[in-house]
């Protein structure tokens, strides 16, 4: 049996620890069968941003007419974009793979991890054991019970970014923030995309003025079918139907399924081998020291119980380092930003107006459009705003749908995160005419 001072198992933001500890002088193993840097790198935030980026350009080309520009696009090179994009940030784990497998005392195992007991690890029939164990070993696809779904070859947010061949049509099961993501950069890509979600609206985790936006512009841009659920799927002569239980059919080269995300807890033989607890959906159970059930056994990313974001699992990454390293940690997940990078882009952090409303709290609301600032004018963004929610001076929640939203929610999560307040944003003098007017403006309007 081998011993180490720590095993990571997943190399996402598991990697930044592994390599902090290793940094210490310290015996490290890490545990990944896919390629290094986690599925941020390789298949989610960074490819997909890389592609959205083009997707972006193809759009402002299309809507250049309305500032008098005429323009055209005269040809969209999908597999040369594709290819351009997956070499890149295959370039970048090789480079982390190479750079592990020439350090000293810090071994890289190639293949799937289960655990025999609380502090041992079984790897292609070797087993492991360490000191410290932490687990980040992230979540995959989710797919509903479909008739039909295992015999045929559907896309989901694993694959979807590396089609060698664009398809005409795309269907896409669900209509949360992936969907939402996809959806735009196929759209512009040239393809015909339908959406088919269950609820009465996309994005219904949003607040409700933003997901009613959102659905509105949605419906101009694709083919949104709400109130309906895949019952069942097949392919015919190069076709892939889904057969919707409101008795409709759709029809399209593709099918993707964008239905929510499940934790990988199950292939680790967490429950069977160990007394390390999980909740009932399956996550890890962890403290605020990110530390599970067992003592010098942590957990981090999508696979533990708190948010599904790259940048709260790089946040626990650096509080799970600390309380491993001597320092007490604990996570302070309050102020926990998000974003959509769609078209429009959408950003919020706090409390929606749903959940106040369904908390019975007070509060105060103010909503300011893009189009009534000067930059606003400018982008001729008519349908652009930003949703203050606030109590007294104390800010509940900021949401925002329109360009740069992800830029503007900076500018109040530090005041959140120090426990500051309205006034704090209100009392700042925003440049003149900057897009961020329309933060000043919001909370000006309370």
């Amino acid at each position: 049996m081998k011993e180490y001072d720590l095993i990571v198992i997943g190399a996402g933001s598991g990697l930044d620890v592994a390599s902090a500890i290793h940094s210490k002088n310290l015996k490290v193993a890490l545990i990944e069968p896919g390629p290094l840097g986690g599925t941020c790198l390789n298949r989610g935030c960074i490819p997909s941003k890389m592609l959205i980026h083009r997707a972006e350009i193809a759009s402002t080309i299309r809507n250049s007419e309305k500032f008098g520009i005429r323009a055209s696009i005269e040809d969209i090179e999908f597999q040369n974009i594709v290819e351009e994009v997956n070499n890149s940030v295959n370039e970048d784990a090789e480079a982390i793979e190479s750079g592990i497998k020439n350090a000293e005392n810090y071994d890289l195992y190639r293949s799937k991890a289960s655990f025999i007991d609380d502090k041992t690890v079984e790897v292609d029939g070797e087993e492991l054991t360490g000191d410290k164990i932490l687990v980040s070993a992230g979540s995959r696809p989710f797919i509903p019970p479909v008739d039909g779904a295992d015999e045929i070859d559907y896309l989901t947010s694993k694959n979807a970014l590396k089609l060698e061949e664009q398809p005409d049509s795309l269907v896409i099961v669900g209509g949360g923030y992936i969907a939402a993501e996809l959806a735009f950069f196929y759209k512009e890509m040239g393809t015909e995309v339908t959406i088919v979600e269950r609820g009465s609206k996309l994005l219904k985790r949003e607040d409700s003025d933003v997901a009613d936006k959102f659905t509105e512009h949605a419906e101009d841009e694709y083919n949104v079918i709400l109130e309906a659920s895949a019952e069942k799927v097949e392919e015919n002569n190069g076709k892939k139907k889904a057969y919707l239980d409101n008795d409709e059919t759709v029809e399209a080269d593709e099918i993707l399924f964008a239905t929510g995300r499940t934790p990988n807890t199950d292939e680790l033989k967490l429950e069977e081998n160990t007394s390390i607890e999980l909740t009932d959906r399956g996550f890890i159970e962890t403290n605020s020291r990110m530390e599970t059930t067992v003592e010098g056994v942590y957990a981090l990313g999508d696979i533990a119980d708190n948010f599904m974001f790259k940048h709260s699992a790089n946040y626990e990454a650096k509080i799970v380092y600390k309380n491993m390293s001597g320092m007490e940690a604990e996570a302070d997940f309050s102020a926990m930003p998000h974003a959509v990078f769609t078209k429009p882009q959408i950003a919020g952090v706090g409390k929606t107006e749903q959940q106040l409303k369904q908390e019975d709290s007070e509060y105060r609301k103010s909503i300011y459009q893009y189009e009534n600032t000067g930059m606003g004018q400018a982008l001729k963004e008519e349908h652009g705003f930003v949703k203050v929610l606030s109590h007294r001076n104390k800010i509940l929640g900021i949401h925002i749908i329109g360009p740069e939203a992800s830029t503007l929610l900076h500018e109040v999560l530090p005041v959140m995160r120090l426990n500051r307040g309205v006034s704090d944003i209100k009392d700042t003098i925003h440049i003149h005419p900057a897009l961020n007017e329309v933060m000043g403006r919001a909370f000006d309007q309370l």
